[in-house]
């Protein structure tokens, strides 16, 4: 049996994972506040950039797990692209963050385009978690291409955990300052007794506490981390390592058991084998149990934290099996 005062230690930073949930509210704020004033809050160098086949694989592919990469293929010729491109450079604006548009000349890059199969342009193409999506080519109306942008953020977000961050316009043009101690916040007791009962075994009670927070603050993201590695220490400290990794071994179509198992390895931190583990269940199964599989990791990328390699990898093999 599991002790009942296991510790993350090793495998979560709580630092970390404060750090990660400030930066998230910080970007849900900054979001509202573009939607506010109609202006978007982050850098244009940043949300609109050209690319060619040797920054491909930085500028698209990597930042592909961290943010939808919108591809717009165009030509200098080409009389449609000089209308659709204005259109999705603004909208990439008015997304403040939640994709970014990489241009690609065609005459300039022929290998891309090549690569990506474009039969004509103007053609747009989405990169998520390094794999590659059509949304459409030729010339089309706003409103349809901003349905298609919504179904790819939804789809980033739901499918892969990926949500962009927008950033500070004057951040790339201004040294920093130092800032002044931010005021302590309304939950932040209740945060500090909830890391405290975590730290110390209590997961009951640290559970308790998060809820707390999020009975009166659903969005906070803190306590959302919080809360998710508070389960996921609960779940496994009931259970017999030795006989839930033999079942999942025996039995390599059971979605219940691999979760199991997952779980069992982020905590003792096998963080690879735990993706790689509900990867492998979302591949080889379908409908409700691939749900349970895709869901459950998801969640653990989140204990883990959005900026840290394995989760990286972890998403752009999701993909794979996805698409």
């Amino acid at each position: 049996m599991q002790p009942r005062n296991m510790s993350m230690s090793g495998v979560v930073d709580l630092a970390a994972v404060k750090a990660a949930g400030e930066a998230k509210q910080k970007a849900e704020q900054a979001r509202a506040e573009a939607a506010r004033t109609g202006r978007a809050p982050t850098n244009g160098a940043r949300l609109v950039f050209d690319v060619d086949e040797a920054g491909f694989q930085q500028d698209v592919l990597q930042r592909s797990t961290e943010v939808p990469v919108v591809i717009d293929f165009w030509a200098e010729w080409c009389e449609p692209c000089k209308q659709l491109g204005p259109l999705l450079e603004r909208l990439a604006g008015e997304y403040a963050g939640k994709f970014v548009l990489a241009k690609i000349d065609v005459d300039a890059n022929q290998m891309l385009f090549q690569q990506f199969g474009v039969q004509g342009i103007p053609a747009v193409f989405a990169v998520v978690a390094g794999q590659p999506i059509p949304l459409f080519q030729g010339a089309a109306p706003e409103s349809q291409i901003r349905d298609v942008l919504d179904q790819l953020v939804q789809a980033a977000e739901q499918q892969f955990g990926i949500v962009g961050a927008p950033v500070d316009p004057q951040a790339a043009d201004e040294q920093p300052e130092a800032e002044a101690p931010a005021p302590a916040g309304p939950y932040d007791a209740l945060l500090e007794a909830a890391n405290q009962a975590l730290d110390s075994g209590d997961l009951g009670g640290a559970v308790q506490a998060y809820k707390n927070v999020l009975s009166d603050d659903p969005g906070n993201p803190e306590a959302k981390l919080g809360l998710a590695q508070a389960e996921l220490l609960r779940r496994v400290q009931d259970l017999d390592p030795q006989a839930v990794r033999k079942e999942a071994a025996e039995n390599p179509a059971d979605v219940p058991a691999q979760i199991r198992a997952a779980d069992l390895d982020l905590v003792g931190g096998h963080v690879e084998d735990a993706f790689g583990r509900l990867v492998d269940a979302v591949k080889r199964t379908a409908g409700d149990d691939r749900e349970a599989a895709r869901v459950r990791l998801l969640e653990l990328f989140e204990v883990i934290g959005a900026d840290d390699p394995r989760v990286t990898a972890a998403r752009a093999a999701l993909a794979r099996v996805l698409f």
